[in-house]
């Protein structure tokens, strides 16, 4: 059992590392105060690998595979979460087109995605909720050679971003109900609508989209119709819920750098306060958490890569690390003291973000049901 990286997804976590800090880092006051996406930034993480790093070579990517993807999403979520999360969600449409895409659909999409034209996305959530996908109520009818699409989605990451998006609109009744369509930006009746101010992840673009008698050849349809739900699940369990852990292993990693580094240089009663045993206990529990956090993503990525069974493994990887993300952001404010709460300490900015990662990819709650329900038999 090999627990050491292979020597393409160190290099991979070294680059990513150094684009992070040198390039990501000074945007990131700009973008707690606006909460817009660096649009510039989606071009430059395509031109150093990053989009397409599940892409296939044939179609510009370096398919590296997931294990490479969860190191990177991690270094990037170290220095901004936000971004991380605009990554992992738009390797999720990469995902969705590669297992079910036709050869066009490949030809004509991954590229564009991979070298950082626009984000993609997979949108699902619409107001009647995310989890409840047999709630939906966006509709596409068949009409001739085309579909029509009317409805909402909302709190879509990438949202004004995505130049071409993945959309699960319903298409009839029962699980077989849904379907899955690419829509393509200035399509007539498509829109983005407004712009959601979060409280954390504050740069990762997120808003609605609106179809509104939207026209769409019936050869923008992703699969056969009925496989939304398919499509739907598996590459949210697959590849968003490892995306999200993966951003929460990168808050894990920043909040034990910064809570070691401020209880170093925080002086209380003449000495540092890493000499208090009660700050001791709090930055050993982060780490903890933070080297448990990683052999489940890490693991959980190298069972994909392998083509084994790894629903399971990812929904546990993402239910954990978030869960995870948010304790040690708490520990690692409260050991800031009253520095904790002050905005320009960036541990609150750690505790904003991981609280938005619990909700992002499937909630707790639905993790523990799958979990429960594998557990069970």
């Amino acid at each position: 059992m090999d627990f050491d990286l292979p020597n393409e997804v160190k290099i991979v976590k070294r680059s990513t590392r150094e684009f992070a800090e040198q390039v990501i880092a000074p945007l990131i006051d700009d973008m707690e105060q606006t909460g817009d996406f660096p649009a510039h930034v989606i071009k430059e993480m395509g031109d150093i690998g990053l989009l397409g790093l599940i892409t296939p070579q044939e179609y510009g990517g370096s398919d590296l595979g997931f294990l490479a993807r969860t190191v990177a999403i991690q270094e990037i979520s170290r220095i901004c979460a936000a971004i991380g999360c605009g990554l992992q969600v738009h390797h999720m449409e990469i995902a969705g087109i590669l297992d079910w895409g036709t050869k066009e659909h490949k030809e004509k999409y991954l590229p564009l995605l991979t070298q950082g034209d626009y984000l993609g996305v997979v949108a699902v959530t619409e107001p009647t909720g995310g989890s409840d996908l047999m709630g939906m109520t966006s509709t596409a009818i068949a009409e001739g050679n085309e579909y029509v699409l009317n409805g909402r989605k909302c709190f879509i990451t990438n949202s004004h971003y995505c130049g071409a998006p993945l959309l699960i609109i319903k298409t009839g009744d029962g699980p077989r109900g849904l379907s899955a369509f690419i829509v393509e930006k200035g399509t007539p009746g498509f829109s983005p609508g407004r712009h959601e101010h979060k409280v954390g992840l504050r740069g990762a673009n997120t808003g609605e989209l609106f179809l509104q008698n939207c026209h769409v050849p019936k050869s923008n349809l992703i699969g056969d119709e009925g496989q939304g739900m398919k499509i739907a699940l598996k590459t949210i369990s697959e590849v968003g819920r490892p995306g999200m852990a993966a951003v929460a292993l990168g808050i894990l990693e920043a909040c034990l750098e910064e809570a070691v580094k401020f209880a170093r240089e925080r002086v209380l009663y003449g000495k540092p306060i890493a000499n208090l045993q009660a700050i001791q206990w709090n930055i050993a529990d982060i780490m903890g958490d933070l080297e448990a956090c990683k052999l489940l993503c890490y693991r959980a990525s190298w069972l994909k890569d392998n083509e084994r069974e790894c629903a399971v493994e990812m929904t546990l990887a993402k239910t954990y690390s978030t869960e995870a993300a948010v304790r040690a952001s708490k520990k690692a404010l409260e050991i800031h003291g009253g520095c904790g709460t002050m905005m320009e300490y960036t541990v609150q900015r750690l505790f904003r973000d991981a609280m938005v990662c619990i909700s992002a990819g499937g909630t707790t709650e639905i993790g523990k049901i799958v979990l429960s329900r594998a557990a069970i038999g």
